[in-house]
C-alpha cells in the first residue's frame, strides 16, 4: 500500500526531546515501512526515517533560531505540496487536527485524520461539524466525549517500538519521576507534594514552554529550593530509559482530560508502574493494580507508593507489550485504511492473523 504520513512541523521526526505528537508520527511510519508499505513522510528535513522523505521545512519549528517564523505559513505550504501529490497514494494520513479540511474535502474519503489533541475548546464541535465528511481516529475513547457525534471511525491507542526502551527490573534511584512538560493541567506541583510528603526524591524531566514561563517562575521555581526535588529539564530518546527505569514510580497527577499521556506507556516500557489521577485516559491506558495505582488525593498517591513492591515491573513491560507496541499500533491502522479503501476482508484477514 502507498501510504502518506503527513505530521506537524512544530518538532522533528522522531523529537530531539519533548514532542509526543511526533514521536507517535515516527513509530507508525517505522513500523508501517518494516510491513513492508511503500510509505512517504512530509515532514521537517531534519527528519530521521526509513520512509520516502518529503521536507516541508529546512529544520522543525521549535529548533529554528529566526526570531520571527510562522508556523501557519509553513504548515500551509506543506499541505499544498500533499494535494499536489495526493494522486501517488492510496492513503493519506494527516496528524495536523483539521488544518488540511479546506484542500482535501473532494477526496475525504481516501484520508484519515488522527486527532492527537483535547478536544473541550470552544469552537472546536462547530469545525468539525462544517466538514463531516472526513474520517477520524481517536487515540482514547475518553477522548471523544466532546464530540461524540463527529465522523469517527476508530480509537488507536499509541505504540512504541519494544527495542527503543530498556526493561529495568530493578531500579537504582530510589527516586520519584515527573516527566513531560511543565504547565498548570499537569500539576507538577503535586508532584511535589507527593514526593516531598512521602520523604523521597522527586526528578523532573520537563519542558518549559514559553506560554508556561510564568507559571513556572511563580508556582513551582519556589518549590525546587526543597532538597529533595531536582528539576533537569527537557531530556530526549536516549536519556529516558535511565531517568524512567530507574524510578520508583512515575507520578502522573493530572488535572486535564488527557487524550492519550504517551509517558505512561513509555515508563511502562522500562517496567516502571505510574500513580495517576483518572483523568482523561488514564483509566483506559493504566490498569490498577497491575501497571500502576490510579488515585484521587495525595494522600491517596502516598499510600500508593507504600504498596509499590506488590506490582511485577516483568508484568509491566509484558503488559506494554501486548497492548502498546508500535506494531500493535500499526495493524489497526492498516486494519482502517483497507476499510476505508473499500476493502474489508483484507482487514478481516490481517485481524485474523494477528
Amino acid at each position: 500500500m502507498k501510504i502518506a504520513q503527513i505530521a506537524p512541523l512544530y518538532e522533528t521526526i522522531p523529537p530531539r526531546l519533548y514532542g509526543g505528537t511526533e514521536r507517535v508520527v515516527s513509530h507508525l511510519t517505522e513500523a508501517l515501512v518494516e510491513m513492508g508499505h511503500d510509505v512517504t513522510l512530509f515532514a521537517s528535513a531534519d527528519t530521521q526515517t526509513r520512509a520516502r522523505l518529503h521536507p516541508g521545512r529546512e529544520c522543525a519549528l521549535r529548533l529554528d533560531p529566526a526570531p520571527l517564523k510562522s508556523d501557519l505559513a509553513s504548515h500551509l505550504s506543506l499541505l499544498d505540496e500533499v494535494r499536489r501529490r495526493a494522486d501517488e497514494f492510496d492513503i493519506l494520513h494527516f496528524h495536523t487536527d483539521l488544518l488540511h479540511f479546506p484542500f482535501f474535502e473532494g477526496i475525504a474519503q481516501r484520508t484519515l485524520t488522527t486527532l492527537h489533541g483535547r478536544l473541550d475548546m470552544k469552537d472546536l464541535p462547530d469545525a468539525y461539524r462544517r466538514w463531516p465528511r472526513f474520517p477520524l481516529v481517536s487515540i482514547s475513547r475518553s477522548q471523544r466525549q466532546q464530540m461524540p457525534d463527529a465522523n469517527w471511525c476508530g480509537t488507536v491507542h499509541h505504540g512504541l517500538d519494544l527495542s527503543a526502551y530498556r526493561f529495568q527490573p530493578r531500579p537504582q534511584g530510589g527516586y520519584l519521576a515527573f516527566l513531560g512538560r511543565i504547565s498548570p493541567e499537569k500539576r507538577p506541583d503535586r508532584a511535589i507534594a507527593i514526593a516531598t510528603q512521602s520523604g523521597l526524591p522527586l526528578k523532573i524531566a520537563a519542558k518549559v514552554d514559553q506560554s508556561d514561563r510564568s507559571y513556572f517562575e511563580r508556582e513551582i521555581r519556589p518549590l525546587l529550593d526543597n532538597p529533595l526535588v531536582e528539576f533537569i529539564g527537557e531530556i530526549g530518546d536516549a536519556d529516558k530509559s535511565e531517568f524512567l527505569g530507574n524510578a520508583l514510580a512515575l507520578l502522573f497527577p493530572i488535572d486535564w482530560p488527557e487524550p492519550f499521556g504517551l509517558v505512561m506507556i513509555e515508563a511502562m516500557a522500562c517496567g516502571t508502574p505510574t500513580i495517576a489521577w483518572p483523568c482523561g485516559s488514564v483509566p483506559e491506558v493504566l490498569e490498577d493494580g497491575l501497571t500502576g495505582f490510579i488515585v484521587k488525593s495525595v494522600p491517596q498517591a502516598r499510600a500508593a507508593i507504600a504498596r509499590l513492591s506488590r506490582l511485577d515491573r516483568r508484568q509491566v513491560r509484558r503488559r506494554f507489550e501486548q497492548r502498546f507496541s508500535a506494531e500493535a499500533m500499526a495493524g489497526h491502522y492498516l486494519e482502517l485504511y483497507w476499510q476505508l479503501l473499500g476493502k474489508p476482508a483484507q482487514a478481516a484477514l490481517r485481524k485474523k492473523m494477528a
